[in-house]
């Protein structure tokens, strides 16, 4: 049995830097924390690299290490690789996938543009997988997907279906390209959504908090679509727009 005392501990350290965008972005790793995300985790073989628990946490006998190795924390070496404010003592080291999609194979499909706000990324990629979407795709701009608070709203959905990075505009053109209809998301020149008819195929692009999506983005859609406020708030809060057009156009 491994067992690290010191915050201080090199390997402690380590596992604290995949809490930064740029050490996850150099190893191909992140940390994932909480009995449940854990949990998810291992049901994906291949994910999880390595398990840390508080010294006295006991590990359910239902989970399959399949020979991962497990390394015991004090409580000051747990708390350093915390990002919690109720810490549950349980974290894994997890591998990115490597993912290829086919722009051909998928028929229900959220693209999301320049969203900065890691609870309303994580949030959309939960209902994309609720909802049951086949794909995301997480433009430039937005927050980074394997960010604590993402993996946090998103519980566990990073595991259940196929979420990429890249260019919007691209695949745009590759979605076009095999008959899926694009849909934005816009006030100007967009129509009420429940005048499109929902047929349950569609690629639907949702954008910044505070400027929408973008002007380029837009002129490639094959339509654009809004939600009508009925009350005197402004706007609906993005994930939740999301949520509602992804439920609306899947039929």
């Amino acid at each position: 049995m491994n067992f690290i005392q010191s915050s201080k501990n090199p390997q402690v350290k380590q596992w604290k830097k995949l809490l930064t965008k740029k050490e996850r972005s150099k190893t191909g790793q992140y940390l994932i924390e909480g009995f449940h995300l854990v949990e998810e985790a291992l049901k994906h073989q291949g994910t999880v690299v390595e398990l840390m628990a508080l010294q006295d946490i006991d590990i359910p006998n239902a989970w399959d290490l399949n020979e991962i190795s497990i390394t015991y924390l004090s409580e000051d070496a747990a708390k350093a690789i915390s990002d919690t404010e109720s810490p549950q003592g349980i974290f894994a080291v997890c591998l990115e996938p490597k993912t290829n999609v086919d722009a051909s194979s998928v028929k229900k499909v959220l693209m999301i543009d320049s969203v900065q706000d890691p609870g309303n990324l994580g949030t959309m990629i939960r209902t994309a997988d609720a909802a049951g979407l086949d794909l995301v795709i997480l433009g430039e701009g937005s927050a980074d997907l394997y960010n604590p608070k993402v993996l946090r709203s998103a519980q566990g959905s990073h595991f259940h279906l196929n979420v990429v990075r890249g260019s919007i505009a691209e695949w745009i053109e590759d979605f076009s390209g095999h008959g899926l209809p694009v849909y934005g998301t816009s006030l100007e020149n967009g129509e009420p959504f429940s005048q499109t008819p929902a047929n349950g195929t569609f690629a639907l692009i949702v954008g910044n908090e505070g400027s929408g999506v973008s002007k380029d983005l837009l002129e490639k859609t094959d339509k654009n679509l809004y939600i009508p406020i009925h009350g005197q708030s402004e706007s609906l809060n993005v994930a939740v727009a999301a949520g509602i057009l992804m439920y609306y156009l899947r039929g």
